[in-house]
């Protein structure tokens, strides 16, 4: 089965950088999206970075410019760089798969790692 388990999470200060890891094991082929999502205290859940198989990438709005989703197919490990850090960043940060469709639509991911916390004051 999907096993998804982040890594990286911390407290910064605005401005500064953080990226996140993401072990990634056991997807069956190579068909499955790959994501970041976050979850703020009292919010719902968001789509932060989407990866196509194909190296596309898509970004909300709120992080273009400021985020990068990337994979290392040697290590299967999915990265989120975090550069220019807001105190609205501030949330558990999720990796999630699903398998096909459009990567950049948020519905349907259905696996899920436990989270790790970003804190930027």
């Amino acid at each position: 089965h999907v096993q998804l388990v982040e890594s990286g999470g911390g407290s910064v200060q605005a401005g500064e950088s953080l990226t996140l890891s993401c072990a990634v094991s056991g997807l069956p082929h190579s068909s499955y999206c790959l994501g970041w999502f976050r979850q703020a205290p009292g919010k719902e859940r968001e789509g932060v970075a989407a990866l196509d198989r194909d190296g596309t990438a898509s970004y909300a709005d709120s992080v273009k410019g400021r985020f990068t989703i990337s994979e290392d197919h040697d290590t299967d490990t999915l990265y989120l760089q975090m550069n220019s850090l807001k105190s609205d960043d501030t949330a558990i940060y999720h990796c999630a798969a699903k398998y096909g469709g459009n990567c950049g639509d948020w519905a349907q991911y259905n696996n899920w790692g436990q989270g790790t916390q970003v804190t930027v004051s």
